[in-house]
């Protein structure tokens, strides 16, 4: 578990921060982050594949095998809603095919400083992908800086056109977005049986960003307890920056 603030990297509370674990749809962030890089038209329709369904948890998807869509949905539901397919989807079909997307990903991390993260999918399936909390700040700080992720990461619900005129209705998987006692900059969930339970939040409180990386909480809704006790702590404990930085 880590807590810092944005600005300034001000650790307020941490704990195994250096320990390096599956990171299940944290994974997304990057993906989202060398989509965009790339220069893609976000206009561009792309095909749900038999190459992307999950091998390796057999989890299910409600884009079936045939399934067009733009890569703008793709990205959204990637990150809104965890969309496994989505992002299998972004990263075959980018230039050079999924080896030449996750070399990108980890040169990404590289450049950023994450030293103990590997990447070997887009989508957090594998127990492979591989990173510490104090990575992770690194790469919800970068990021944010990314106007898409921090939209899409962070709408409540959306619903999608596929080519054939079907509508899919996706909700975030971080329910935290929708409480208003809450104001979330950027949000991605995780889950595989190896990793737990992991949410990593960009928010403002007390008037401060702070970036909060949880990892490997093991009850259905610990990660959003855990949420909201460090929420309720910092207004308890730490005054209001009053300057907004």
């Amino acid at each position: 578990m880590l807590v810092l603030e944005q600005d300034g990297d001000r650790v307020l509370y941490a704990k195994n921060t250096d320990a390096v674990v599956p990171i299940a749809s944290i994974t997304k962030l990057m993906t989202a982050m060398v989509t965009l890089d790339a220069k893609l038209s976000l206009d561009d329709m792309v095909v749900i594949t038999k190459e992307d369904v999950d091998r390796i948890k057999g989890t299910t998807s409600r884009l079936g095998v045939g399934a067009m869509l733009t890569r703008r949905d793709l990205l959204r539901l990637a990150l809104m809603a965890s969309e496994n397919r989505a992002a299998a989807a972004l990263s075959r079909a980018y230039p050079g095919g999924r080896e030449a997307f996750v070399g990108a990903m980890n040169r990404s991390a590289t450049v950023l400083g994450m030293w103990n993260t590997e990447f070997v999918d887009g989508t957090g399936l594998s127990s492979r992908n591989v990173s510490t909390a104090e990575d992770l700040a690194r790469l919800v700080r970068a990021a944010h800086g990314y106007p898409l992720i921090r939209e899409f990461s962070t709408d409540s619900q959306h619903t999608v056109t596929l080519f054939s005129g079907q509508k899919l209705q996706y909700a975030n998987s971080n329910r935290l977005v929708k409480n208003q006692h809450w104001e979330i900059g950027l949000s991605k969930t995780g889950y595989i049986s190896e990793a737990g339970r992991c949410l990593v939040l960009q928010a403002m409180i007390q008037s401060r960003p702070v970036i909060i990386v949880l990892l490997h909480s093991w009850g259905t809704l610990t990660r959003i307890g855990d949420a909201n006790r460090i929420r309720r702590w910092m207004e308890t404990h730490l005054p209001s920056d009053s300057s907004g930085s």
